[in-house]
């Protein structure tokens, strides 16, 4: 295409896949890995290429499918628990967001929405939003494609904290030792052929626990 520029669901031009300026306030797809500290597995284990959840898995997923009930403006796509990772997809799609050159989508005016009060965990030191009493739990994560821990509220990064943020309060409160790896893992999808590629490997991932780079046995 002209100028490398992408054009993906005829909503969101992404001129690279990874900006060292691109803001994750942004619309768009992003595939996102998240790991348990030192790839433990906790969230399960691998049978006749079946993911078996354990408990902290089953709350991984639970929380997981209810992000959109704390951020609207975000919907699920494929995603999978394993046993010591997530694999998901995120769709970021505020309303009112046009394209722009530079960055390919802003957040436009009066897109300031902000997940329900009892989301409202605490996304690192310096941030406007303030966790709620019984759910203030901060993880303190970085992206590693935005090592600035004071995230923008609403962006991916913002969300992704605030998901762990709740796990971590929620499993601990049976088992005290679980942790997160302090940084998560994402990739800004840019066209349909790369997002049904990456949903395939989520589907098969599973099947391929065997030959995971994150299996400890390997």
């Amino acid at each position: 295409m002209e100028n490398n520029d992408l054009k993906f669901k005829n909503k969101y031009r992404i001129q690279s896949i990874r900006l060292s300026s691109w803001d994750y306030c942004n619309n768009g797809y992003y595939f996102v890995t998240i790991c348990t500290k030192d790839r433990i597995c906790n969230f399960g284990k691998i049978e006749n290429e079946i993911m078996c959840l354990s408990q902290t898995g089953g709350m991984a997923k639970k929380y997981w499918l209810e992000i959109p009930k704390h951020f609207p403006f975000v919907k699920l796509d494929e995603f999978v628990v394993m046993p010591n990772h997530i694999h998901g997809i995120l769709i970021i799609e505020k309303q009112n967001n046009v394209e722009t050159p530079q960055w390919g989508v802003s957040t436009g005016p009066g897109l300031e929405q902000k997940p329900n009060s009892h989301w409202g965990v605490s996304t690192g030191p310096g941030l406007e939003q303030k966790p709620n009493s019984h759910w203030g739990v901060s993880t303190g994560t970085k992206s590693k494609s935005n090592q600035n821990p004071k995230w923008k509220p609403n962006s991916l990064g913002s969300i992704i904290n605030q998901y762990k943020s709740i796990c971590t309060k929620k499993i601990r409160a049976y088992d005290q030792a679980f942790a997160w790896q302090s940084r998560f893992y994402d990739h800004v999808i840019r066209n349909e052929k790369s997002l049904n590629g990456i949903r395939k490997y989520i589907i098969c991932n599973p099947k391929k626990w065997q030959w995971d780079k994150n299996n400890p046995i390997i």
